[in-house]
């Protein structure tokens, strides 16, 4: 019997695959595909998945193959320099193209333990009280304690389960894809910057050696959306739009996305849970796709291997459907949003014009960046202090960080008073008495769940343990 079993090898599926490694738990990862396909559809990464590489000890990697970049308010084709004091010590975001994020997320997998398995495609599953089977294509069958659907947005686990994915469908659709192009470099910026003064949605970015990444306009909605576009559709679409091909060809790979918005009903159906795209689907404005996946799984790892292991309280599993269902429903939002300003008419014109003078308030562009970058998210733990439900940023200790203290995935007691105490707890939870200065003077202690998220924030021993409880299960010898 496996204990989870996670479908679809991409970066959601990956970071879930070691979050649960992370506890020991035994996970294998079935992907379709035989190798990657080396499309780049996710171009970064923002500020809250910066601080979860971090807590995982993972962003040095990262950093070594990325640029940083501070756009922040990068909200529906609008510019605007970063707010000054975000509250987390990592102000910047990752130029990742996804394929690196894919294979440094795919090392960390792998050497925490977890078993990858290409080239298997699943086709049926059912569940009963006790695990959870599989059909792969070539009528293999496996079973699990639980599992995971993370296999994108035509997901075979959502289909199978019968969850519903209501939204709206796709009204228009764009081409991406990464080509060779003939024009000298300096007339396609010109013409680029001249096309974008009306269609945000047209750009052709240099990647080296003649080749660029190309995004466009789509003339309408294509009835095959699996198919991919030739590059004679990229051709008719940059003269539609720029009077000129560019000489396109020798294309590295083309694919097309439309602006639907879809959401599962709900994120578990008993023994089986969904994460990242096949929970979720929006736009692609704002690039926060992949980062959503990210935190999905980061959510979910802990709260699923503490279900695997036997210890988890009564509705901790449940919370993932609670806390993320609401945060993948505000993208959903957003993205909409975005695709309005995106036009090109004059309504969304002026619409544009307005709110990029409200967002030189300082205020409104850090809200805007916070709800992008994801730094906004609060889960709803109840009435308390501010920082309940928020993750708390990587302050500083004397002995280190605090980010570098919680690489192992477990809870963590920030103590500034040392009266506390977590016995029996021990093997769930770290307690570190420290004077964290950083912190506001109305935080003598801060319980940390295994994502960052305050939990608890106070100074009384008995309100600590119900806490403990609620989160970590019963108390044990530890």
């Amino acid at each position: 019997m496996i204990d989870v079993i996670v479908v679809g090898g991409g970066p959601t599926g990956l970071m879930l695959a070691g979050e649960l490694r992370l506890h020991s738990v035994r996970v294998v990862v079935l992907e379709r595909l035989t190798a990657p396909t080396g499309q780049s559809r996710g171009q970064g990464l923002h500020v809250r998945s910066v601080e979860i590489l971090d807590q995982r000890g993972l962003l040095d990697r990262f950093l070594a193959v990325s640029e940083t970049f501070s756009a922040g308010g990068f909200f529906g084709g609008i510019r605007k320099p970063w707010p000054e004091r975000l509250d987390t010590a990592h102000p910047y975001g990752l130029a990742t193209p996804q394929p690196v994020t894919e294979r440094l997320l795919d090392a960390y997998a792998r050497e925490a333990g977890a078993e990858i398995r290409r080239g298997h495609e699943v086709v049926g599953l059912s569940q009963d009280a006790q695990s959870v089977t599989v059909e792969l294509a070539d009528g293999t069958r496996l079973r699990s304690r639980y599992l995971v659907g993370c296999d994108g947005g035509r997901s075979t686990v959502r289909k199978q389960l019968g969850v519903g994915f209501p939204g709206v469908p796709a009204t228009a659709e764009t081409l991406l894809g990464e080509l060779a192009l003939t024009e000298d470099p300096a007339t396609i910026a010109a013409t680029v910057e001249r096309v974008r003064a009306t269609q945000l949605r047209f750009g052709a970015s240099p990647l080296g050696d003649g080749m660029y990444r190309v995004v466009l306009p789509a003339d309408g909605v294509a009835e095959d959306r699996v198919t991919a576009p030739d590059i004679e559709e990229f051709r008719a679409q940059l003269r539609a739009y720029a009077g000129t091909d560019f000489g396109a060809h020798a294309p590295r790979w083309l694919s097309r996305f439309g602006d639907a918005t879809r959401q599962a009903e709900r994120y578990r159906a008993g023994r089986v849970l969904l994460a990242g795209d096949a929970a979720h689907i929006h736009p692609p404005t704002g690039g926060q796709g992949l980062n959503l996946g990210i935190q999905d799984a980061f959510n979910l790892g802990w709260k699923l291997a503490a279900a695997v292991e036997g210890r988890a309280p009564a509705g901790l599993l449940d919370s993932y459907h609670d806390e993320r269902h609401p945060v993948g429903a505000a993208v959903l939002d957003n993205t909409r949003a975005q695709m309005l300003l995106l036009g090109s008419d004059p309504g969304a014109t002026a619409l544009r014009g307005l709110l990029s003078k409200l967002m030189d308030f300082e205020e409104v562009n850090r809200y805007v960046t916070g709800m992008i970058t994801a730094l906004d998210v609060r889960y709803d733990f109840g009435e308390g202090h501010e920082l309940l439900g928020r993750r708390l940023r990587d302050v500083r200790l004397r002995r280190g960080r605090l980010y570098e203290l919680m690489r192992a995935g477990r809870g963590l007691l920030l103590d500034r008073t040392g009266r506390l105490a977590v016995t029996g707890w021990a093997d769930r939870v770290d307690h570190v008495v420290d004077t964290a200065e950083e912190l506001e003077p109305d935080v003598p202690a801060v319980l940390l769940r295994p994502d960052g998220h305050v939990a608890w924030v106070g100074a009384d021993q008995r309100d600590l343990l119900a806490r403990l409880r609620r989160w970590f299960g019963e108390a044990g010898e530890g």
